[in-house]
C-alpha cells in the first residue's frame, strides 16, 4: 500500500484514467467494428458508419487514449475498405 499521500493520489487518479481509458477504447472498438461490418456488406449505410468510426478514432486521439498514429493507421484501413473516397 502507498505511504504518501502523493503516491495515494497518484494510486486514485490512476483508478479514474484507467476506467475512463477503459469505456472510449470500447467505443472505438464498437464503432470499428460496426463501421467494418457495414463496409462487408456493402449497404448504403457503410459511409455513414465509416464516418462515425473516424469521428470516435479522433475524440480518442483528443482525450490521449489512442496514439494518433494508430488513429490514423485505422482510419486509412477503413477508408481503403469503403474504397470510394469519403468525400
Amino acid at each position: 500500500m502507498a505511504n504518501t499521500k502523493s503516491a495515494i493520489k497518484r494510486i486514485r487518479t490512476s483508478e479514474k484514467r484507467r476506467l475512463r481509458n477503459r469505456t472510449v477504447r470500447s467505443r472505438v472498438r464498437s464503432a470499428l467494428k460496426t463501421a467494418r461490418a457495414a463496409v462487408s456488406t456493402a449497404g448504403e449505410d457503410a459511409r455513414t458508419a465509416v464516418l462515425q468510426a473516424i469521428r470516435t478514432l479522433d475524440k480518442a486521439v483528443t482525450k490521449g487514449v489512442v496514439h494518433r498514429n494508430t488513429a490514423a493507421r485505422k482510419k486509412s484501413a477503413l477508408a481503403r475498405k469503403l474504397g470510394g473516397g469519403l468525400r
